[in-house]
């Protein structure tokens, strides 16, 4: 009886963590006041190819391609944009 009990509460568990949304990218809110002046890296692209967000200086998502540096807002958008550089880079 309690086996048949701990089975049903993993599975329940277990169906709720499937049933769970995948979370939608959030993008940090950028204000005049938060702008970094440290950041020395210089991106080829003035706003994220993929998502249009504009590029800071502290950027941490970069890729290269055709030897210049391009920045991201987040991990989603650096791997959308390797997988077909050439459709987001401005010619």
């Amino acid at each position: 009886m309690k086996s048949k009990i701990i089975l049903t509460a993993l599975l329940s568990v277990s169906l709720m963590a499937c049933a769970q949304k995948t979370p939608k990218v959030k993008h940090k809110k950028h204000t005049a006041n938060s702008k970094s002046t440290t950041g020395k890296t210089k991106f080829a692209n003035a706003v994220d190819p993929i998502c249009n967000m504009p590029i800071e200086a502290d950027m941490k998502d970069t890729a290269v391609y055709k030897n210049k540096i391009y920045g991201f807002c987040n991990t989603y958008c650096k791997d959308e944009f390797k997988k077909n550089p050439e459709k987001y880079v401005q010619k």
